[in-house]
């Protein structure tokens, strides 16, 4: 099945264009990673995490104001799914579930006729919370190596460098995507968001391969073609399955972020701007740094000569 015709589209003659346009949209990540930082859920800081399912909805002004009472002032607390779900994440640490039994104790001084139940409680302490943090850093660096590793024995290692480039540069743009909005979606790096990128490292590296496949065959036909050309007919004799596998996906994540609730917005937001980046790499990223190298070999080997 074929989603578009036969198509003849530029691609790498364009691809200086769109270097600019991945600096600009990295650079901007950047700048709102250096001014609003990196929110971190409880995975990875520590701290208590609570949810209670109340009779009736509840101001969450007044809950916040029993927080407040206890000495937990600075606690994240927001509807959660249901709107008489409450839930509460707080840093504050505490011996055993100490923290946990002071917010229900005043949730049931403050609400006595309307009683609730716990949907669930989570406490980590900062030293498993600093653990957690190191070893998503190095799932991710280890994916990365692994999938270079891969693609530098399947093809040649120009190949593995520019699928690896490709996925650092979907990491860094959905890592600003999640900084920029944060304020308005209310997303947090937590472990979810960790597998989301891990997920999204597979499925750009699985366009990657199929391009580069694809420019292999190519090769070993049009053997008198230039590698632009052969890119890009490479490029457009992809596309079609490119569209319907990344937009297929699309769909099932754009749904999953409208209607999945509280729980998977962080992951279906992460892995729904990953799909997009990650299509749009393998293309002008990934093919494009293998095409510069072979090009600047070729420039230096005139100079030589």
């Amino acid at each position: 099945m074929r989603f578009f015709g036969k198509t003849s589209i530029d691609f790498m003659g364009k691809r200086k264009l769109w270097y600019t346009v991945s600096a600009s949209v990295i650079l901007l990540g950047m700048i709102s990673l250096f001014v609003k930082g990196i929110d971190f859920g409880i995975d990875f800081l520590g701290g208590t995490e609570i949810v209670v399912q109340f009779q009736t909805p509840v101001p969450i002004g007044d809950v916040r104001t029993a927080m407040d009472r206890i000495g937990i002032g600075n606690a994240e607390i927001k509807t959660f799914g249901d709107p008489r779900n409450v839930l509460i994440r707080t840093a504050l640490q505490g011996e055993g579930t100490s923290v946990g039994d002071k917010i229900r104790t005043e949730l049931r001084q403050v609400f006595p006729d309307n009683p609730f139940t716990v949907q669930k409680e989570d406490k980590i302490g900062p030293k498993i919370g600093a653990e957690l943090r190191r070893d998503a850093v190095y799932a991710v660096i280890a994916s990365l190596i692994a999938i270079w590793i891969y693609v530098w024995f399947r093809f040649k290692f120009i190949y593995g460098l520019g699928a690896v480039v490709a996925l650092f540069h979907d990491v860094l743009v959905t890592l600003g995507f999640v900084s920029i909005f944060d304020g308005i979606f209310n997303l947090q790096i937590d472990q979810n968001m960790i597998a989301a990128f891990l997920t999204l490292v597979g499925l750009s590296v699985n366009d990657t391969v199929v391009i580069f496949d694809r420019i292999r065959e190519n090769q070993k036909i049009f053997r008198s073609m230039s590698l632009v050309d052969l890119m890009n007919k490479s490029l457009n004799e992809t596309l079609s399955r490119t569209v319907i596998t990344s937009g297929t996906i699309f769909i099932v994540l754009a749904v999953l972020l409208i209607f999945g609730g509280e729980v998977n917005r962080g992951f279906a937001f992460a892995l729904t701007i990953g799909i997009v980046t990650g299509t749009y790499s393998s293309i002008y990223i990934a093919s494009a740094v293998a095409l510069e190298w072979v090009e600047r070999g070729k420039a230096k080997a005139k100079l030589i000569d």
